[in-house]
């Protein structure tokens, strides 16, 4: 028996709009297994939801995964509680790897590539987010060895206040700033656009007509997964156009994802294996697109442990497109991990073959820099 000594909340400031949290559990035998729960603006309630965990699982086996991570859908604290599950399940498949000397990817199965291709979210790393300073940061990625990028380009615009003048000039800036990128890039480049689901079904079809001359791999989350008839109609009019739908990053469990694969909403699906319950949850979710013919392109734009995790199943996953990572947000991504985190740069990531994940949070590192909360958070808190 494995016994679990203590399960732990670590909520880290990385820059001014941006804490990473995460998740430790300490066995009695002194190993720690580590798991990422970065849920923005969340980490208060994070850090309750995981006392809880650590409270009801001092004493349990580690090994006993299946009992302790169960997903539930109707989960009253809702992604929260996701995120802290889906974290302790990642932590609890590191205790598994260091327990018998293998990476996690060998418990899963084995792997299927030895490297993973990735794309880069530039969204973050843009401090001037002018058409100009979206367009350098897309250069930098390319000259990175990236051969995709992604931005998010439609900040402030909320369809709620669409009417509103600033809200019509925000749009015409999201297109123009699009229009930046795809110069930047050339015609070589995948492009995807990431809408944070700021539309309405009818802004979204407008949407699509108005991106159509970009060329664009994918439009990604127009509008929310709560109406599954409009985004399958999105759908449509986007693969007309050359475009691909892409979506459900917020989305739990096998039971939250079943749904959207048979309304055939997406092209491509982006489980999180911070919200989704972890890898096993993860793998199911691909397996079920599989047999729909829908490719799984993870959502992975925060943390180094997030990133390592995600690596590690996306070696085993048949179905896999491109995995996400933030590119040039903060050197912190590598400054707050101890251990081997896959790389990030020339765009493809080593699978590792360190035991476990083979990566863990760097001494002493949210004691140093612990979370804070943010007056000016990302995204309008309407949006998520």
């Amino acid at each position: 028996m494995v016994r679990i000594a203590e399960v732990r909340f670590a909520g880290i400031n990385v820059t001014p709009k941006t804490n990473w949290s995460f998740v430790e559990v300490r066995t009695e035998d002194g190993r720690t297994g580590t798991g990422e729960c970065t849920l923005a603006n969340h980490e208060a309630a994070l850090e309750v939801e995981i006392a809880r965990l650590d409270a009801a699982l001092r004493g349990a086996d580690a090994r006993d995964r299946n009992a302790v991570t169960r997903v539930l859908v109707h989960a009253p604290a809702g992604l929260v509680r996701h995120a802290a599950v889906s974290a302790l399940e990642q932590a609890l498949w590191d205790l598994a790897g260091q327990e018998v000397g293998v990476p996690i990817w060998r418990l899963l199965g084995g792997r299927l590539r030895g490297r993973v291709v990735l794309y880069a979210n530039i969204n973050r790393g843009v401090a001037e987010r002018v058409p100009a300073g979206f367009a350098a940061a897309a250069r930098r990625a390319v000259d990175d060895g990236f051969t995709a990028v992604k931005l998010a380009p439609f900040d402030p615009f909320v369809w709620e206040d669409a009417a509103e003048p600033a809200q019509r000039a925000a749009y015409a800036q999201g297109l123009e700033r699009i229009a930046a990128v795809r110069d930047a890039v050339g015609p070589g480049i995948d492009v995807m656009v990431d809408c944070h689901w700021r539309f309405s079904a009818g802004g979204a079809a407008a949407l699509v007509r108005d991106v159509a001359r970009f060329d664009l791999h994918w439009l990604e989350c127009p509008l929310a997964e709560a109406n599954l008839a409009e985004i399958r109609r999105i759908r449509s009019m986007a693969n007309d156009r050359g475009m691909r739908l892409a979506g459900a990053e917020t989305l739990a469990g096998l039971a939250g994802f079943a749904p959207v694969i048979a309304a055939g909403a997406y092209d491509v699906l982006m489980p999180d294996i911070k919200y989704c319950g972890g890898h096993e949850e993860m793998r199911r979710i691909a397996a079920l697109a599989q047999v729909h013919g829908i490719e799984i392109a993870p959502h992975n734009p925060t943390g180094p442990i997030c990133h390592a995790h995600t690596v590690q199943v996306c070696a085993t996953i048949p179905n896999l497109g491109r995995l996400e990572v933030q590119f040039g947000e903060t050197p912190l991504f590598f400054g707050i991990a101890a251990g081997a985190v896959p790389a990030i740069s020339g765009g493809a990531a080593p699978v590792p073959e360190l035991p476990g994940l083979g990566a863990g949070l760097a001494e002493g590192v949210a004691a140093e820099r612990p979370w804070r909360p943010m007056g000016s958070p990302w995204l309008d808190p309407r949006l998520g």
